[in-house]
């Protein structure tokens, strides 16, 4: 083997990695909010687990993704480290899916039809399809082009490293050192290296299967280092759980010792059975269907030995990493860095945490509400810890934004990064005005303001429609609910002219010496705080609007809707202002009803 031998091998597996990585990503990004929908399904059932680690590895192509991802949901509190149990175990499963594909390239045959079942017959086909696509299609036919050019490109390294080793086939030290690694504990050892070295279980069994061309690798040594290979994959997980809390930590462990005790009981298995019924093929020559098939029965049946022993995993994992002494409570990370590395997730974990902030707002809101009409401690101490809370949440979306906008992501990925960065701040001004509403509250008491039936009347009319616009807002952001959002504006538009009413009908009664002039200041802070929340929620509305459309420019959209280009605006505020009408003078307002339409 020259020289340029081993420059070849080199491309060749650079080649391979990095169309595995094109493929991989470009899948993840493709399958965008399939990928999240699937890892919504949280469950308690070690099997449903399984399940769904094994159909989010097939998509991403990655093992060591999947379980940095469990790391992550279990640091951010999003699952429990019983449930991320299933999630490994089915993640090792899916990670054999690239080895079936890759021996695929061992078919031989002189039908025209077993030859095209061959990768290596079609993969350049598919390449020129895969960057035609890249290159003049948009979105999603894109993302499909690269995942075709991925696999091309993993193809052309899967038979340039091949083509480039076959002369090791007659170097005898090259046949001497896999005769070597027939020794169980240095083919685990050299798999083991070679995948913490790549952070691909994938990748390196991909290697190994190139490597039989030469010739030189035989079950007895083949076997061993696949092990070593799924113990290596390990390593990418342990090294993400740095930093993390202790049930994140143990998420790792459970990988390592999963592995790791699989790797002992197959094993000894195979070689105790072997030495009793002598396997045939133990000292044959290997080939890329061979290696597919062992990976796969050691996967499935380390699963099927270890899945009722889960709790065992677990209690393991416990004792690796013990709790504290003075049984402290960890908290959860909002957004966990790990899921950056798949991008997909994160902007669905940014989009879940935008959620339950709005959320906060929401009854934060309703309870500072409640302390206007009668005073409440709790509540009100309630409502200022929701703030810190709602500003925390501010601080710790916008970095994660930040940091995701440079990530690459699908079109409809970048549009949810862009509502979040247009809305988060909007939310948390509403929680502003809700401390606003405690101190005004605060000067009631203080001042012993007393209202009128009529005042009181006036303000239940203008703060049902309040509760409904903060209510639909919520709603239609967590639902990321377009066509609802588009109702907002005339609410919003209504509640302005409540407030401007409320303030006419006061003078009125100031007039008439039937209202105090200390209710009125009261009532303007109460009034300023209500018609700027409205105006927040519009400002997330539109902001959803528009960066659906591609656009964003909120004074244009709002002068179309409210010039008379739009007759549903006017349908909708007519709606909505027959619905939050003042009563008569002197008549109580009938209890009102809010909620969609």
């Amino acid at each position: 083997m020259s020289i340029f031998n081993v420059f070849t091998l080199m491309g060749g597996i650079a080649m391979f990695l990095y169309g595995m990585d094109l493929m991989g990503k470009a899948l993840e990004q493709t399958a965008g909010n399939q990928l999240q929908g699937i890892l919504s399904k949280m469950t308690s059932s070690p099997i449903r687990g399984l399940l769904l680690g094994l159909a989010v590895t097939a998509v991403i192509q990655s093992s060591g993704a999947t379980t940095v991802m469990a790391v992550g949901f279990v640091n951010s509190g999003l699952m429990e480290l019983h449930q991320a149990i299933g999630v490994i175990m089915g993640a090792n499963i899916g990670t054999t899916v690239t080895g079936w594909l890759l021996s695929l390239s061992g078919l031989q045959g002189d039908s025209f039809w077993i030859e095209m079942l061959n990768p290596n017959a079609w993969s350049p086909i598919l390449g020129f399809i895969g960057i035609w696509m890249y290159m003049i299609g948009k979105d999603r036919k894109r993302g499909v082009g690269k995942i075709m050019l991925g696999f091309a490109i993993l193809m052309a390294g899967m038979s340039t490293m091949s083509s480039s080793m076959s002369p090791l086939a007659d170097e005898p030290k090259f046949i001497e050192l896999f005769l070597a690694f027939s020794n169980p504990l240095l083919g685990v050892v050299a798999g083991a290296v070679l995948t913490a070295i790549l952070q691909s279980s994938s990748a390196s069994v991909g290697i190994l299967q190139a490597l039989t061309s030469t010739g030189a690798v035989t079950y007895s040594a083949a076997v061993p280092i696949i092990m070593g290979q799924n113990i290596g994959t390990t390593v990418t997980a342990l090294i993400s759980s740095a930093g993390a809390n202790k049930n994140a930590r143990r998420t790792a462990f459970v990988h390592l010792y999963f592995n790791v005790i699989g790797t002992v009981v197959f094993l000894t298995g195979f070689y105790g059975l072997n030495a009793l019924i002598h396997f045939t093929f133990f000292n044959e020559v290997a080939n890329t269907f061979g290696i597919a098939i062992v990976h796969t029965v050691f996967n499935v049946v380390t699963t099927a030995i270890l899945l009722p022993f889960n709790k065992l995993l677990e209690r393991l994992a416990v004792l690796t990493v013990p709790d504290d002494k003075t049984g402290a409570k960890e908290e959860h990370s909002l957004l966990d860095e790990r899921l950056l590395s798949t991008p997909s997730v994160a902007v669905g974990r940014a989009m879940l945490t935008g959620g339950d902030m709005a959320e906060i707002c929401r009854t934060s809101l309703l309870q500072a509400m409640s302390t206007t009409r009668k005073w409440d401690d709790a509540i009100a101490d309630e409502v200022r810890r929701k703030e810190e809370a709602v500003d925390h949440y501010e601080d710790v979306l916008g970095t994660y934004l930040v940091k995701l906008s440079a990530k690459t992501l699908s079109r409809d990925d970048h549009r949810t990064v862009n509502t979040l960065l247009h809305t988060i701040s909007d939310f948390e001004r509403i929680s502003d005005h809700t401390v606003n509403l405690i101190e005004a509250a605060e000067e009631i008491r203080d001042k012993n303001i007393q209202f009128s039936e009529e005042a009181l009347s006036d303000l239940a009319v203008l703060e049902a429609a309040v509760q409904d616009i903060v209510n639909r807002t919520v709603d239609d952001f967590q639902k990321n609910d377009c066509y609802a959002a588009a109702k907002i504006e005339p609410l919003e538009q209504v509640v302005d002219n409540l407030v401007r009413e409320v303030k006419t009908r006061h003078i009125a009664r100031l007039q008439a010496g039937t209202c105090s002039i200390e209710y009125g200041f009261v009532l303007d802070d109460l009034l300023t705080n209500y018609e700027r929340i409205a105006d927040h929620c519009s400002n997330i509305a539109v902001a959803m609007i528009e960066v659906a459309a591609d656009r964003f420019d909120t004074h244009e959209y709002l002068n179309n809707v409210k010039s008379g280009a739009s007759v549903k605006f006017e349908q909708r505020y007519e709606k909505y202002r027959d619905r939050y009408a003042f009563p008569p003078e002197g008549e109580k307002a009938p209890a009102q009803k809010v909620g969609n339409d």
